[in-house]
């Protein structure tokens, strides 16, 4: 008879010693929403939105080149991470928008530069649009997401769910190894470094039935889905000053994937950079330097 050996729950990363300074607050903005975020350093503010079912914690190394110069904030967006997860019906670009607003007026803060990833460009477009004298600079990296889908793209989401990248460590996974042999093969954890397990080891929980799933709420995911087809991110002129930061490996490649940018933001500047479509994951190092280099140029309070 062959006898299997015992299968052990294999035990997450050490966590980096550094985690200790960019630790988890919670900060009640209604008496059914809390916000999950992260802090660090002193200085102008800067808030960090993640993108679309990632967590504060992909912040962790920007905060840490920038916190000697800067008071790092990266809020968990509802149905990420360990903020709340309302239901599906509640995850309008405008919802969240106003979610960050209520985040600063608690703070407080007076104004922000806002880095923004991915679908949080669209939250961001739509923060300063509502609220222009809260943001001071818009920093917009490799934007997804952000206008409107055609109505017709809607049978094709169940598709998506199963085939987008990023959606598959949502599990649910038999163990916590099932779930980590799957992240290994993303493009936001080419590396498989020390701080990429931490991330990763971050934005999952073990369920009440003993399996894993992501802390990104499938509620999330198809509100915000919905919301691709109901709303644009960008249909106006903005007068925020706005980088827009573009990875060579990144999403936006073709001049009709950027030209609403420069349609209707007026102060807009453009870089390229190294990496993927997460850059600050992947290219680490130089991503803080090029951050650090755009917010330099407007340090005046």
């Amino acid at each position: 008879m062959n006898v299997q050996p015992e299968r052990r729950e294999q035990e997450p990363p050490r966590v980096p010693l550094n985690q200790a300074s960019f630790p988890i607050q919670h900060l009640k903005l209604s008496t059914d929403l809390t916000l999950a975020y992260r802090e660090a350093g002193e200085g102008l503010p800067v808030v960090m939105l993640h993108g679309l079912a990632d967590h504060s914690l992909v912040w962790q190394s920007l905060a840490q080149h920038l916190g000697d110069r800067y008071r790092c904030l990266a809020p968990d967006l509802r149905g990420h991470g360990d903020s709340s997860k309302p239901p599906a019906s509640a995850y309008g670009a405008r919802f969240i928008a106003d979610d960050l607003e209520q985040f600063c007026v608690q703070l407080p803060l007076n104004t922000a530069t806002v880095i923004a990833h991915s679908w949080a460009a669209k939250v961001a477009l739509w923060w300063a649009r509502q609220y222009p004298q809260r943001l001071r600079h818009l920093i917009l990296v490799d934007p997804f997401f952000v206008n409107r889908l055609p109505v017709a793209f809607r049978p094709t989401f169940p598709i998506l769910y199963r085939t987008l990248p990023f959606l598959k460590v949502m599990g649910p996974f038999a163990d916590r190894e099932q779930a980590q042999a799957v992240a290994q093969g993303l493009k936001q954890y080419r590396g498989w470094s020390a701080q990429q397990q931490a991330i990763f080891h971050a934005g999952m929980a073990q369920q009440t039935d003993g399996q894993w799933r992501s802390k990104f709420a499938i509620a999330a995911r198809n509100g915000v889905f919905d919301d691709i087809l109901q709303t644009a991110g960008l249909t106006e002129p903005l007068a925020t000053p706005t980088t827009l930061l573009l990875p060579q490996q990144g999403l936006n490649r073709m001049a009709w994937q950027t030209r609403p940018y420069h349609q209707y933001l007026s102060n807009l500047e453009v870089q390229t950079i190294p990496g993927n479509h997460w850059p600050h994951l992947v290219e680490p190092e130089t991503f803080n330097a090029a951050i650090a280099a755009e917010l330099g140029k407007n340090t005046t309070p």
